[in-house]
């Protein structure tokens, strides 16, 4: 089980050093991402990909799960108005709901991609200001101590907020 914690940066070098820092202490390079406003040159760091940076897993959850429900109701209807074949009625209801979750699930994803990711709304800000944000994924038992580490070692970061949970797909 892995938490994210979220380091607000005022610069590039800052970044550089806490990512260095944190892979010292054996936190694998694909767990870090940096999200930054687009103008920003990041270097070497790993920077923010699509799915940190976009509603994406949302959007995609939200629209699969409304596409089922209305894929239930058409064919909850078309078995009541008589036009699904006796006998067929289970699976067409399913095929259905299944059409309807994935047809859900890709009609909201083209408009998520394009939505940033709500979980960032309160960081949004400083990263107009310039200033970067660090997101890293660490086992439960590291969250105290790199937060202790990166608060001793660079006062410059700020050290914002844990996540209870990642997404499965960060």
């Amino acid at each position: 089980m892995r938490r994210r914690l979220y380091f607000v940066l005022p610069d590039v070098k800052s970044a550089q050093a806490i990512h260095d820092e944190l892979l010292l202490a054996k936190v694998e390079e694909r767990h870090i991402h940096v999200l930054a406003r687009s103008d920003r040159d990041l270097g070497d760091l790993p920077e923010a990909s699509l799915l940190q940076r976009s509603d994406l897993v949302h959007g995609a959850q939200l629209g699969a799960i409304v596409g089922a429900f209305a894929g239930v109701l058409l064919g909850s209807l078309a078995v009541m108005m008589g036009y699904i074949v006796s006998g067929l009625e289970v699976w067409s209801v399913g095929s259905i709901t299944v059409g309807g979750a994935l047809i859900g699930l890709f009609a909201s994803t083209m408009v998520a991609v394009n939505i940033p990711n709500t979980r960032l709304k309160g960081f949004w800000a400083q990263i107009e200001q310039g200033r970067l944000l660090m997101m890293v994924d660490v086992p439960v038992e590291q969250v105290e101590t790199l937060s202790k580490r990166v608060k001793q070692h660079h006062p410059e970061a700020d050290v914002r907020d844990v996540d209870p949970t990642i997404p499965a797909f960060p």
